[in-house]
């Protein structure tokens, strides 16, 4: 089957289009030069420009049963001293010999279908030569064929332990980044396939060879304090989630540590740890190496002290005076839990805080030495946190804030009632060592009705009128308040009703709007909405939500008790209780709300002509998701769904405006 990347229809592996939307399934356009390129090749034949899909494939064997992570071997290290590591894009992890029969070479594929392609030649080896277990990077020659494990994933919503991944042959590896998957664990890559063949498994990831290593980050110099211990607080979070996986070892080699583009810690893969792991102290001649071998004791969270004593000596960076302490606890097993380690740290950031300490110690002279971490003579008096520690350890200030709007008349209808407006003003203060971005937005949506001449006039002047009330009210770096909001409402409602007795307008010629407003203060925002038009927001943990509630005859019987099905089965169910304009003031009751903006989020205000038939609920994965990446130009993005909804609606106008906000944590005090 050939999912279409436009639309989602499903194809026969047969079709060269869509029989939906009429796409191309065997070309798709280069985003350097738009020249039309084959989806089976990895660079555009004319600019160059890589733009194949690309996936990281890991090859390993089973043994006793059970998915072997990679054990390292002790010979070879690569540019950042792991052993087992290449320096390169291809890197290749080695453990056991794969059977005789195992082989593949440069430009062959790993599965008998001929869809994965071996970007690489192995390093060191000839074009026949039998493999070791690997990583490396593969082509997607069939990108529009949805995988097993997708389909397994998009029908059943699996995890790791429903019936159908059981009994599907699903190999042991794969079903932890299942697991993990299903949890909403983005700092692990996703799966996109995998089988079995014989005694090995192939796993197929996400590619984040190319992603920033946090060693390169952490030895920056104008890297702070406050973010490594943010950056130690994400591997306290990890490690509890790896845990009843055993692929704690997944954290304790420096290369499978990276950043994503809006610097948070992720894993490039995940290594499964045997039974007993602990990461060996290293001897003093491996003393610039990250020697992480199996000894015989069980792991610990020790484990994580010697990694950040490894990131410390390998960045030349000066550990600093509080966490010497925690590292010194650690080191002696003063410290016993993941919610210790996590309150330690939470002090320590605090502390920095107070002290108005907003940047590490400089870069120490190579080749001095590193100072001894003390050892303390009485365990120090930790208070043990609940579970319930908040998954952010430090305030979130805003790093970006993007828009872009977009509304069109629709397939149906010959003239356009929707409007929107939209005011952003950012101010920015960049230095050396310090950025302050302050963000200020206004986003207005408004769905008129009343006819021509009626519902574009109620929705233009709705939006001026708020414009106007805000720009006069709202001139502090506060969010207004809920009267003020509400007062703005009633002022926009009191001019389309005026307008209304004014042309003595009546019943179904009385014009009127819906209207959701959008409000954004730094990470701080609020929402204002009548009728119908909504707010959805999107992030990687919570996924989508709809934020505003309908006021509509249907919503109103369901918050009345009556079951759904009953309330929508009403002849008037999507008949609008509230709107701006019929009726005086008296009649309307603004919904207002407000909430933080504390991780990266795409907001989206949405007319009923987008949002109609499940829309936004059925496609967010493809139109919205892949937008929260900075990359991604929201232009396109808004007009991809107005393209989509046309598609699927198209009878009604239909009007998006997407908002990107990207936060990072408050470095400054």
């Amino acid at each position: 089957m050939l999912i279409c990347p436009q639309c989602k229809f499903e194809n026969p592996n047969s079709n060269k289009f869509c029989q939906n939307c009429g796409t191309s399934l065997t070309h798709k356009v280069c985003p350097e030069c738009s020249t039309d390129v084959p989806i089976n090749a990895l660079c555009c034949h004319n600019c160059g420009k890589e733009c194949g899909t690309v996936f990281w494939a890991i090859i390993a064997k089973e043994t006793n049963g059970e998915a072997l992570g990679v054990e390292k071997d002790q010979g070879d290290k690569g540019d950042v001293g792991v052993e087992g590591v290449e320096g390169d894009e291809g890197a290749i992890y080695s453990s056991s010999p794969l059977p005789p029969s195992f082989q593949i070479a440069l430009g062959s594929y790993l599965d008998s279908q001929e869809r994965y392609q071996l970007l690489y030649m192995l390093p060191g080896q000839t074009e026949t030569t039998t493999i070791t277990d690997v990583g490396v990077r593969v082509l997607d020659c069939q990108p529009y064929q949805i995988s097993p494990i997708e389909a397994i994933l998009a029908s059943q919503q699996s995890d790791l332990l429903t019936p159908s991944v059981e009994a599907s042959g699903i190999p042991r590896l794969a079903k932890l980044y299942i697991a993990l998957q299903s949890q909403g664990q983005q700092e692990i890559p996703p799966i996109h396939d995998a089988w079995q063949q014989g005694d090995m498994q192939v796993v197929i990831i996400e590619d984040r060879s190319h992603w920033q290593p946090l060693l390169d980050r952490w030895q920056e110099e104008t890297t702070s304090s406050l973010k490594i211990l943010h950056w130690c607080y994400q591997m306290t979070q990890l490690w509890a989630a790896l845990e009843p996986l055993n692929c704690r070892q997944s954290l304790l080699d420096l290369s499978n540590l990276r950043l994503d583009e809006d610097q948070t810690l992720a894993l490039q893969r995940l290594y499964v740890e045997s039974s007993s792991c602990q990461p060996a102290t290293e001897s003093p001649e491996d003393a610039e190496a990250q020697t992480f071998a199996i000894p015989e004791e069980p792991l610990t969270i020790q484990a994580l002290g010697r990694v950040w004593q490894a990131l410390f000596r390998q960045s030349q960076r000066t550990q600093f005076g509080s966490v010497v302490q925690m590292l010194g606890d650690l080191d002696v097993g003063n410290i016993h839990t993941i919610a210790q380690l996590r309150s330690r740290l939470e002090e320590i950031s605090v502390e920095l805080e107070a002290l108005g300490t907003a940047t590490l110690p400089p870069i120490k002279e190579k080749n001095t030495a590193v100072p001894t971490i003390p050892q303390s003579d009485e365990p120090e008096d930790i208070i043990s946190k609940t579970d319930d520690i908040p998954t952010v350890v430090l305030p979130m200030q805003l790093s970006s804030l993007e828009d872009a709007g977009r509304t069109d008349v629709g397939r149906q209808r010959h003239h356009n009632e929707d409007y929107f407006g939209i005011e952003t003003k950012i101010q920015k203060l960049e230095l050396p060592k310090n950025r302050v971005l302050e963000g200020h937005g206004l986003y207005i949506l408004c769905d008129g009705m009343g006819g021509h001449a009626g519902g574009e006039i109620a929705s233009e002047l709705a939006v001026n009128t708020l414009r106007q009330y805000f720009q006069e009210h709202w001139i502090t770096n506060q969010l207004p308040t809920e009267d003020s909001i509400r007062e703005a409402v009633f002022l926009a409602n009191e001019a389309i009703y005026k307008l209304n007795q004014q042309d003595a307008r009546s019943g179904v010629g009385r014009m009127g709007t819906t209207l959701v407003m959008l409000l954004i203060q730094d990470t701080e925002a609020a929402v204002a909405h009548v009728g119908d038009s909504r707010l959805y927001r999107l992030t990687r943990k919570r996924r989508l939500e709809q934020v505003t509630v309908d006021h509509e005859v249907g919503q109103r019987e369901i918050t009345r008790g009556v079951e759904a099905s009953i309330a929508y089965a009403r002849p008037d169910a999507y008949q609008l209780t509230q709107a701006l304009g019929p009726r005086d003031e008296n009649s309307i009751n603004p919904d207002v709300d407000f909430f933080e903006i504390n991780e990266d989020t795409l907001l989206l205000l949405a007319s009923d002509g987008l949002s109609d038939n499940d829309l936004i609920e059925t496609h967010w994965q493809t139109h919205l998701e892949p937008l929260l990446s900075s990359g991604v130009n929201l232009e396109q993005g808004v007009t991809d769904l107005i393209d989509l909804a046309n598609q699927q609606n198209g009878h009604d106008n239909i009007t998006g405006i997407l908002i990107r906000a990207k936060v990072r944590p408050n470095l400054e005090s």
